[in-house]
């Protein structure tokens, strides 16, 4: 299993300009359906702006609150390229940094959480509670049918955040 800094890379490899998802949610359901995540795509907005949203949730055997990460898998446009010191989407090392686009904002941190749940669930496997993600491909652009759309969904069907 890949620890942070690879799936970092992994999801920085894959060109997620809002609204394309590119591959970074298919990567993290492959991580978390294993542990017992019950994952679901959502699908949303208009045909020239489809938004895709991942809803993953694993209850525990115990009772106890909702534990909810939400993040980002899109990025902003890369500029000119010119004005990058190596390819954005292929990720790099210098001075000990991590760089390419979503480094910084918010592939590393989706890496990082990703991890820690993978090793809590492991070491508590009958832990209390849930524990969830809501992922969206639409947080840098128009925001409106990311987690806006999960969070009114989940509402409507009952799911507590907490």
């Amino acid at each position: 299993m890949a620890g942070a800094v690879e799936l970092a890379e992994a999801l920085i490899a894959r060109p997620s300009l809002t609204p394309d998802d590119a591959g970074c949610q298919p990567l993290l359901r492959g991580r978390l359906a294993p542990l017992g995540f019950d994952c679901e795509t959502l699908v949303c907005g208009p045909d020239d702006f489809r938004v895709t949203n991942l809803w993953a949730i694993r209850r525990g055997t115990r009772p106890g609150p909702t534990l909810a990460f939400a993040g980002h898998t899109d990025v902003v446009p890369t500029g000119p390229l010119a004005q990058w010191r190596s390819d954005p989407f292929v990720p790099s090392h210098r001075d000990g940094r991590l760089y390419g686009r979503g480094a910084a904002d918010m592939k590393s941190s989706l890496a990082a959480m990703t991890v820690a749940i993978e090793a809590f669930v492991r070491a508590r496997p009958d832990h209390g509670g849930a524990i969830a993600l809501l992922i969206t491909s639409d947080e840098e652009g128009p925001s409106v049918d990311g987690t806006l759309r999960l969070v009114e969904l989940l509402k409507a069907r009952g799911e507590r955040l907490d």
